[in-house]
């Protein structure tokens, strides 16, 4: 009886084979996970960056030319122009796979990076209108004579945009075949709480520059991290789902690494860039002058792209697209791409999104 009572249970029920393997595959994880995690604490290792080959062209000072090995089959060459100060340069080159330069190179661009360099106390004096007036345009001829071209394109991204452009439109004989401002604020008016930071009424540029001489490179790092408080945070959940995956953890690291490289500003060049730019917001009104000459950028007639992120919260799209309007140029557009600031130029995303299409706008006009 008790044997049959026995026979008569019905059987557990099976947990269904999605259910199992789904388990297996997480358990899998955990695992490298748990092994990724102690590679990092116990044995951490120097990412490697910048895997384009280059050569560099010419240094004055501080600042240097570099020029990128490809097929050079592009007719007219590329002058990319970073921020000065903030990080370092790398960030467009950071890993195989994930370079803009390298991508770009890929597409034939004889492609030219123009280094600030890393600036200390002794370049307190360095003003904005030396970088525009003095090292920029050093840069440019320089990158016009080892290319042996006849023009040149420009491409400015976050501050470099602005430095460009003041340039440019201060010097419009100047062999300019197209420009690019790829997340570089042109209206200051809109730039969201950075221009709220830095606004005249609450921020008094003058004695914080007589006081710190520069600007160190901890207050540069705390400014950007206050724009995103649960930054780190996010991040360290995004690392903790994605520690599994040895591609991803590759990335993380080259990118962490450049995100904890701050960069000083030179003190000279802080002042006037908070007070023409975020305070008095003289490029978008036509005001600046750079060594006695008007900055307007209505004379800018080549073609020109500019190219906002929609989550940016550094330049905002409002800031960069007002350069559309201000240009003289018929051929002229503004395109908007998923994103943040850095995630437009660097990552994943902007292999898909943002590359191809400046490759290919460029392209067609080299």
């Amino acid at each position: 009886m008790r044997d049959h009572l026995f026979t008569m249970t019905p059987d557990a029920p099976s947990a269904p084979p999605e259910w199992i393997e789904r388990m297996q595959e997480e358990m899998r994880r955990n695992l490298l996970r748990m092994k990724h995690f102690s590679e990092m604490i116990v044995n951490p290792r120097e990412p490697e960056v910048g895997p384009t080959p280059r050569e560099e062209i010419y240094r004055k000072n501080k600042s240097r030319l570099w020029r990128y090995a490809s097929s050079r089959t592009a007719g007219t060459p590329l002058l990319f122009v970073p921020n000065l100060g903030i990080s370092r340069p790398y960030i467009f080159d950071l890993m195989h796979k994930g370079s803009f330069i390298e991508y770009m190179t890929q597409q034939g661009f004889d492609f030219y990076l123009l280094d600030w360099g890393v600036f200390g106390p002794e370049d307190n004096d360095l003003t904005l209108e030396d970088a525009v007036t003095k090292i920029m345009p050093r840069m440019a001829h320089k990158a016009l004579q080892s290319s042996g071209a006849s023009q040149l394109s420009v491409l400015g991204y976050c501050m470099g945009a602005p430095l460009s452009a003041s340039f440019l439109a201060s010097t419009p004989e100047f062999p300019l075949k197209n420009f690019i401002n790829m997340a570089g604020p042109i209206d200051f008016s809109q730039t969201g709480l950075f221009g709220l930071w830095l606004d005249a009424r609450y921020f008094d540029v003058d004695k914080y520059v007589d006081t710190l001489g520069s600007i160190p490179a901890e207050m540069v790092k705390l400014g950007f991290k206050l724009l995103k408080p649960t930054m780190e945070l996010s991040t360290n959940l995004n690392l903790w789902w994605n520690l599994w995956n040895p591609e991803y953890v590759a990335g993380f690291n080259a990118l962490n690494k450049w995100a904890n490289e701050y960069l000083p500003f030179p003190g000279e060049f802080f002042r006037q860039w908070a007070k023409d730019f975020y305070q008095q917001n003289k490029l978008i009104k036509g005001q600046l002058t750079m060594a006695g000459r008007p900055v307007k950028l209505e004379s800018l007639t080549c073609p020109v792209l500019a190219v906002g992120a929609k989550e940016d919260n550094i330049a905002p799209p409002g800031c960069v697209r007002p350069l559309i309007e201000a240009v003289s140029s018929r051929d002229r557009e503004y395109v908007e791409l998923p994103g943040g600031h850095i995630s437009l130029i660097a990552g994943r995303g902007a292999s898909v999104h943002c590359w191809p299409k400046v490759a290919a706008w460029l392209a067609s006009r080299s």
